[in-house]
C-alpha cells in the first residue's frame, strides 16, 4: 500500500517539477555535455564521451587563459571603484539635511537601465568621431585629435569598466546607506566625546559597523561581473583583436558563432567555479566582520 504523500509536498510539488524542468535538467544536460565534442552541426556527437580533455585544452588555451586573467581584473577594478565611490555616496547622502529621499530615488537610477542599454548608451558616449567624451574634450581644449576609446585595447577595457561602474555603484550606495541609517549613534557620539577625530571615528566605529553591508554588495557585484556579457557585447563584442575579451564572451562566441557548444560548457563551467569561490570569499569575510561587530557592539 502506498503512503499517502503530505500535503505540503503535494503544494511544493508543482514548482519542484517546474524548477526540475528548467534548471536543473539544463544545468545537468549542460554538465554533461561539458565532457562531450558536442557540436551544434553534428548532434550525434552528445553521445560521445572525451572526459577533461575539454577542461585540459581551455586550460592550455591561451585565448581563454586571457580572458579568464581579463575577467578577474575587470572583477577587482570595478568592484573596487564602486566600493569606494558608493561609500562616498552614501555618507554624503547620509549627510544630507533635506531632500534625502529624492537623492535616495535618484541613486537608484542607474540600476533601472538593463545592461544592453547601458551598452549602446557609452558605445555612443565613447565613439571617436561623434562621442560626447571626445567632442567635451576637444571643446575644453585638452586634447586636439579624437581618442579612440573602443579600438586602442587598453582604452576599450577602460571604457567597459567605466560603463560597469556607473551602472552598479548604486548597489553599493543602496546597501552602504541602508547600514549607515540602522547604526547606532551612542558609540560615535561616544568617540566624539573621547576626542577622536573623524577619520579615527570612521575608521573604528562606523567602517566596521559597515562592512557586513560592504561584503554583501561584493558578494551580489562579483556573481555580476563575473557573468559580465551585455556591455562588453554591444561596446567592443571581445574585441579589438580579442583585447577585451572576457569569458562569457568567449563563451558565446565559442558555442554560437563556431558551434562548439561541449567546449562552451566547460567554459562555463570554470566560470561558474571563479564565480563561487569568490561568493565563498566574500561570505567568509561578511561572517567575520559580522563576528567583530557582535565582539565589539
Amino acid at each position: 500500500m502506498f503512503r499517502k504523500i503530505p500535503a505540503p509536498v503535494l503544494l511544493l510539488l508543482p514548482a519542484i517539477v517546474v524548477l526540475a524542468a528548467v534548471v536543473l535538467f539544463p544545468l545537468l544536460l549542460s554538465l554533461y555535455s561539458s565532457f562531450t565534442p558536442f557540436r551544434l552541426t553534428r548532434p550525434q556527437t552528445l553521445f560521445v564521451f572525451i572526459g577533461f580533455r575539454n577542461y585540459i585544452r581551455i586550460l592550455s588555451d591561451p585565448v581563454f587563459l586571457y580572458a579568464f586573467v581579463r575577467t578577474v581584473v575587470l572583477l577587482t577594478i570595478a568592484l573596487n571603484l564602486e566600493m569606494l565611490l558608493g561609500l562616498g555616496l552614501a555618507l554624503l547622502v547620509n549627510r544630507a539635511t533635506m531632500g534625502q529621499r529624492l537623492l535616495r530615488t535618484l541613486m537608484m537610477f542607474p540600476m533601472m537601465f538593463s545592461p544592453v542599454l547601458v551598452g549602446f548608451q557609452f558605445k555612443f558616449m565613447f565613439n571617436d568621431n561623434v562621442g560626447l567624451i571626445n567632442n567635451a574634450l576637444q571643446a575644453l581644449g585638452l586634447t586636439d585629435n579624437a581618442i579612440p576609446w573602443l579600438i586602442d585595447g587598453n582604452l576599450a577595457l577602460f571604457s567597459i569598466v567605466v560603463a560597469e561602474v556607473w551602472s552598479s555603484t548604486s548597489v553599493f550606495a543602496i546597501l552602504i546607506l541602508s547600514g549607515l541609517l540602522a547604526m547606532p549613534q551612542e558609540p560615535v557620539e561616544a568617540a566624539r566625546v573621547d576626542g577622536c577625530t573623524a577619520w579615527q571615528t570612521f575608521r573604528y566605529v562606523i567602517w566596521p559597523f559597515l562592512m557586513p553591508f560592504a561584503f554583501i554588495a561584493m558578494t551580489i557585484r562579483s556573481l555580476d561581473v563575473a557573468r559580465a556579457y551585455d556591455i562588453v557585447k554591444i561596446m567592443t563584442d571581445g574585441g579589438p583583436a580579442r583585447r577585451t575579451e572576457l569569458i562569457w564572451t568567449l563563451v558565446g562566441r565559442t558555442a554560437y558563432a563556431d558551434a562548439q557548444m561541449g567546449l562552451a560548457n566547460a567554459m562555463a563551467y570554470v566560470s561558474i567555479f571563479l564565480s563561487i569561490a569568490f561568493t565563498v570569499y566574500f561570505f567568509r569575510k561578511l561572517a567575520l566582520a559580522r563576528t567583530q561587530i557582535g565582539a565589539e557592539w
